[in-house]
């Protein structure tokens, strides 16, 4: 992820994560991207069932899940291995992870072992009660997705009402002091609503908002000819930064995040460049802290079934099952070729990639991208919008 505000806005400086010394375990929430140990911060998707039916979901959720989710005590198990291991955040996510009845049990299970607890919801089911419980759990943020406005979020999510639905769940959360957040993922069919959802976030006072860059998995893989252009990117992150510009200087203190997509970072940073933003170099710095994509060492994913993935976008290469072998040995076990390759990738991709001045910084972007158009893990992010000329190569 790019945290645009604290880049291009100064809220962050690259003394604040020296200061802890850039362990996992010592950083605040908002400086752990730029932590230097990777620790990995865990997607749980706790469920595949969801009340709704989006067009682009990741996880192909679906309203009854007959398959085997972990029991409550197996859930207990892994968190206790995962704190253990010094995760420092779980994302419990789904489907949809309100419709588990022990979701508060297990939230505050992580939160009494040291690990930070956030959910990722569509928000419908977030009533009055079920927020005091969400907080009385110690869960620390709730993220909503919301893809845009009341029309258009409706027909992504599959049902009338569910925007909202979604409203009356941010209002639920801000009423009783619990962070929350927007979700919003980035195509062709909703572009034109990403001005709405910055005067949706500053009306209704909401703190922060991640704008996601499309992946190409699960029922995302059919709207992989809805994905915008490069030029259509390239004017959207520049829309994205403007705003989050006004906002601050504006005195509103917003948190604002582009994600799934980092050749944003060099994008940015070339921006400030051309500017002669005094703040670069620091940026640059940052950035390379930040290290880009991070499947495979700073973020993984742990399935319903208790299957583990390097994220929880690339669900084709699976390493192991919690139920068979901890979580922290699955992730630690180098004799597996695409772990090992996956916490050193920037050897191993190709094309463009390979040759990149930038690949320090992004990473090599997404392999689930790259995969699903190639068919080669190694291939490059078609996703990537910097020219030749940007990265070195021209």
């Amino acid at each position: 992820m790019i945290g645009i505000s604290k880049l291009y806005c100064g809220t962050v400086e690259p003394s604040d994560p020296i200061r802890y010394g850039r362990q996992s375990k010592d950083l605040p929430a908002h400086l752990l991207q730029f932590s230097s140990d990777k620790k990995p911060v865990v997607v749980w998707n706790i469920t595949r069932s969801c009340n709704l039916n989006c067009i682009h979901c990741y996880a192909r959720a679906v309203h009854q899940s007959h398959d085997k989710e972990l029991t409550t005590k197996e859930g207990f198990t892994l968190i206790d291995d995962l704190a253990t291991f010094g995760v420092p955040v779980i994302l419990f996510s789904g489907g949809e992870p309100l419709l588990r009845p022990d979701l508060t049990e297990l939230a505050r299970y992580a939160v009494d072992k040291g690990i930070r607890a956030v959910i990722s919801t569509n928000g419908t089911l977030i009533d009055k009660e079920k927020a005091v419980l969400l907080k009385d759990a110690g869960v620390s943020y709730v993220g909503i997705s919301l893809d845009g406005l009341e029309k258009v979020n409706d027909h992504f999510r599959g049902m009338n009402g569910a925007f909202k639905k979604a409203h009356d769940g941010i209002k639920n959360c801000q009423k009783i002091g619990l962070k929350v957040g927007l979700r919003f993922t980035i195509n062709k069919l909703n572009i034109d609503q990403v001005p709405g959802i910055f005067d949706l976030a500053e009306e209704r006072k909401i703190e922060r908002i991640c704008f996601y860059h499309l992946v190409y998995s699960g029922r995302g893989s059919d709207l992989i000819d809805q994905d915008l252009s490069h030029d259509e990117t390239r004017q959207i992150v520049d829309l994205i930064i403007d705003r989050t510009i006004d906002m601050h200087n504006r005195g509103l203190k917003k948190e604002v995040l582009t994600v799934d997509n980092h050749a944003d970072g060099p994008y940015l940073y070339l921006r400030m460049l051309k500017e002669n933003n005094p703040r670069a170099g620091e940026v640059l710095e940052l950035l390379r802290m930040n290290r880009g994509n991070s499947s495979g060492e700073g973020i993984g994913c742990i399935s319903w079934d208790g299957l583990v993935y390097a994220d929880q976008f690339w669900r084709e290469h699976p390493f192991g099952s919690v139920l068979l072998q901890p979580f922290s040995q699955i992730w630690s076990d180098l004799t597996n070729p695409l772990m090992a390759q996956l916490k050193d990738k920037r050897r191993y991709v190709k094309g463009r990639c390979a040759s990149c001045r930038w690949l320090d910084i992004c990473g090599g972007n997404f392999r689930a991208r790259a995969e699903s158009v190639s068919g080669d893990i190694w291939g490059e992010d078609p996703a990537c919008y910097l020219t030749d000329k940007e990265i070195g190569l021209a």
